[in-house]
């Protein structure tokens, strides 16, 4: 059986090596974590110093094919080769942009890659950083919040904006819902008030938050445009400042609901 297998990777991240394959040369090699359209997540030693070609290659944000050389005895894997075929050099021209391409990246690492469906998970994330590359500072965080909940949706997280999950109620986006991070729901105003008898405090304080209507207005139409019609023009994701910090507050829990931790790559 063949050990050497080609994918069509994403390089969500790089970084030391503890492989002792090469002995003195250990500190040299580096592990790359790659987001696959046939087998998802897979991690593979890149041997090499740092004017080590292969390992210029395999940076974050650098996506192609690779050839990937697997021991079943030591079940470790081994970077061969690296057709780069998107470099995105401008994500690393701008801060906002590199920020937002790690988180972006991070975010499907700790999600394990979606969790079945390689192919459009990858789409989904080459799409959003191309997005990015060309980017200024506010529509990168915009471009994030988008992938957010679009990474949401994809892993089937993402509840209905449009009505209450308790009661049903249909919303007409002319008052503020609620969603409750810790049930998971979008509560309307009654719903969210029901557990509060004789005026007493919300045992679930902390982890309601308020969705206004630009909010919801907002990613409404962000799931009804195709990603890259969206990404592609910032004038089309603004919101106000309001409305922006409650689609991240939101769009950030539904995350860290699904992954169990918020990422530190998520707050810049």
């Amino acid at each position: 059986m063949p050990r050497e297998a080609v994918y069509n990777a994403l390089v969500l991240r790089a970084g030391g090596s503890n492989s002792g394959a090469l002995g003195a040369n250990q500190g040299a090699n580096r592990e790359a974590w790659f987001l696959t359209s046939e087998e998802g997540i897979l991690r593979a030693t890149v041997f090499g110093g740092a004017k080590s070609k292969l390992r210029s290659y395999a940076s974050p944000f650098h996506s192609g094919k690779i050839w990937i050389y697997h021991n079943p005895v030591k079940d470790t894997r081994k970077l061969n080769d690296f057709d780069v075929q998107n470099w995105r050099a401008g994500l690393r021209e701008l801060y906002e942009r590199t920020m937002a391409a790690a988180a972006v990246c991070e975010t499907i690492l700790a999600s394990a890659g979606g969790g079945g469906d390689w192919a459009a998970a990858l789409s989904i994330a080459q799409e959003t950083l191309d997005a990015l590359e060309h980017s200024g500072e506010p529509a990168c965080r915009h471009i994030l919040l988008c992938f957010f909940f679009n990474w949401a949706d994809f892993l089937g997280i993402l509840p209905g904006l449009d009505f209450c999950g308790k009661c049903g109620k249909k919303d007409d986006f002319a008052a503020a819902l609620w969603y409750d991070a810790r049930e998971g729901e979008i509560l309307c105003p009654s719903c969210k008030d029901a557990s509060c008898v004789g005026g007493g405090e919300d045992p679930r304080q902390g982890s309601l938050l308020r969705l206004g209507p630009g909010c919801r207005r907002w990613f409404a139409a962000v799931r009804r445009l195709s990603p890259q019609i969206e990404l592609s023009k910032p004038a089309s994701i603004a919101m106000d400042n309001k409305s922006s910090a409650e689609a991240k507050a939101f769009a950030c829990a539904l995350i860290e609901g699904a992954v169990g931790r918020r990422l530190s790559s998520w707050d810049w």
